[in-house]
């Protein structure tokens, strides 16, 4: 069955608790399936820009292409389907985009952005992601996380230095070792997972997983609450832990429910008018 256009989505963003203003960007497109999130850093108010250039750019590509693709038809010499390819073009022509503005506006030098992008369609879901905005699923009710962090911190994890937990408390936890619009190239991770009905995804920034551990996130995320209230309750939580950074979630959840189906149709109809 295909999951694309039968999806709950639910957005929450908050600057948190320290700082005057957000840098993190999200946006969906729940006909499409399309879901992106962005964490700027750098400057007086480039973050911002930054993450709403990668967005933007993103989603407008996908709105773009999407409908010419096969998305989940294989491309013989990348062995990815074509749903990944477009997710990887559109975060290329988004770094691209930000490195473009920066070289050309000196208070803009240096800025960059974290991106995680998703992209549903048939029974799969492909997922772009450049930086430690991260993806996760839960599935019968076990959290997992399907992205791995662009991190320095993520790099000592993987050699044996830190632990999992002993990362968590590191005073460099947050320096990434890549970002969109810092160089002219940027190696864009690819993963593609099935999807079954049920599933809760959700993309957050590190605002969130830097104040609260991932049981608590698992925890938060089994509530039998709408989504909405969901996130809401994530932001709510990680503002609770001190909420040192700004705080994005976008929850995503296949259906297979015969009743929403019908209504989400009836919504489609609304929104092509």
């Amino acid at each position: 069955m295909s999951y694309q256009g039968y999806l709950h989505i639910a957005q929450a963003t908050d600057p948190g608790l320290v700082r005057d203003h957000n840098e993190d960007y999200i946006d969906h497109d729940a006909p499409l399936g399309a879901v992106t999130l962005a964490d700027g850093m750098g400057g007086y108010q480039a973050g911002e820009i930054a993450s709403e250039i990668a967005v933007t750019q993103i989603m407008q590509e996908i709105k773009t292409k999407a409908h010419s693709l096969v998305l989940g038809e294989k491309d013989d010499t990348s062995g990815y389907r074509h749903a990944s390819l477009l997710l990887q073009q559109a975060t290329l022509k988004a770094n691209q985009a930000i490195y473009q503005s920066a070289q050309a506006q000196p208070e803009f030098y240096g800025m960059g952005t974290t991106v995680v992008a998703a992209l549903f369609y048939d029974d799969y879901l492909s997922i772009a992601h450049v930086g430690d905005s991260r993806l996760y699923r839960v599935r019968a009710q076990q959290l997992e996380q399907l992205t791995k962090d662009h991190s320095v911190l993520q790099e000592l994890v993987d050699h044996g230095f830190y632990t999992a937990e002993q990362a968590r408390h590191s005073p460099n936890k947050n320096l990434v070792t890549r970002a969109l619009g810092v160089n002219m190239d940027v190696k864009v991770d690819l993963t593609e997972v099935a999807v079954k009905a049920n599933d809760l995804f959700l993309l957050c920034s590190d605002g969130l997983n830097d104040m609260l551990e991932d049981k608590h996130i698992e925890k938060l995320m089994n509530q039998q609450q709408p989504l909405n209230t969901i996130a809401e309750e994530l932001v709510k939580a990680a503002n609770q832990e001190g909420g040192e950074d700004n705080i994005s979630v976008i929850l995503v959840q296949a259906s297979n429910d015969k009743q929403f189906i019908q209504h989400r149709t009836a919504w489609w109809q609304r929104w092509w008018k």
